[in-house]
C-alpha cells in the first residue's frame, strides 16, 4: 500500500469482528515492521506485549478510568501493550538529560513506534485503536517488567465497522511560514 494512502485512510476502530482471530504470524509481522521506527540515538526502547484470552480480559476488567476502553478490549481479539525502557531515550551514559525534554523524549520514540505499528497493521488488513487512558494498575496486570513504563494500549483486530473520516482543519490553519 502507498504510504500516503495508508496515512489518509487508516481509522481508529472501536468495534471488532469477534469471530476473527489475529494469528501470531501476522502480529509478529506487524511488530517486525514497527521495530524499524526511528528512536533517540537508535536506542530502540519500545517493547510490545501481546495480550489475548484471559490476559486481555483481565486487563479489560481493570479498566475503570474510561469504561468503554474495557468494552473495546473485550471485542478485540488482542491488545498490544507498548512500553518503553525507562531512562534510556534522551539520556547520556552518565544519566544526565541530553535535551530540555528530559525523560519526555521516550514518549516521542514510543509515539513514532505506535504510529508505525498502526500503519503496518492497516497495511496488513487489520484495524487498531490506540488507547491512552488506562488504570494505574494496568502495568501490573500486564506484567510490565521493572525498568519499563507502560505508554499505550492498542486494540487490534478485524474491523466490524467502517468509520468515516473525521473532518480535518484546513492546511492554512496548521502551517506558518517565517523568513
Amino acid at each position: 500500500m502507498e504510504t500516503v494512502k495508508c496515512i489518509r485512510e487508516r481509522r481508529s476502530v472501536r468495534k471488532f469482528d469477534t469471530s476473527r482471530e489475529v494469528s501470531a504470524e501476522l502480529i509478529e509481522s506487524v511488530i517486525d515492521t514497527a521495530r524499524f521506527s526511528p528512536s533517540w540515538k537508535n536506542t530502540q526502547v519500545t517493547r510490545y506485549t501481546v495480550l489475548t484470552g484471559e490476559s486481555k480480559n483481565a486487563l479489560a476488567a481493570c479498566t475503570n478510568v474510561w469504561a468503554k476502553n474495557g468494552d473495546i478490549m473485550r471485542s478485540a481479539p488482542m491488545v498490544v501493550a507498548l512500553s518503553v525502557v525507562d531512562k534510556r531515550s534522551g539520556f547520556e551514559r552518565d544519566g544526565s538529560f541530553s535535551t530540555p525534554l528530559g525523560n519526555g523524549w521516550q514518549m516521542f520514540d514510543c509515539g513514532i513506534a505506535a504510529q508505525s505499528f498502526c500503519l503496518a497493521a492497516f497495511d496488513a488488513g487489520l484495524s487498531t485503536l490506540i488507547m491512552g487512558l488506562y488504570d494505574d494498575n494496568a502495568a501490573e496486570v500486564i506484567g510490565i517488567p521493572d525498568g519499563q513504563i507502560l505508554t499505550a494500549l492498542i486494540a487490534v483486530g478485524y474491523a466490524d465497522e467502517s468509520p468515516a473520516a473525521p473532518s480535518r482543519k484546513e492546511l492554512t490553519d496548521l502551517i506558518t511560514y517565517k523568513n
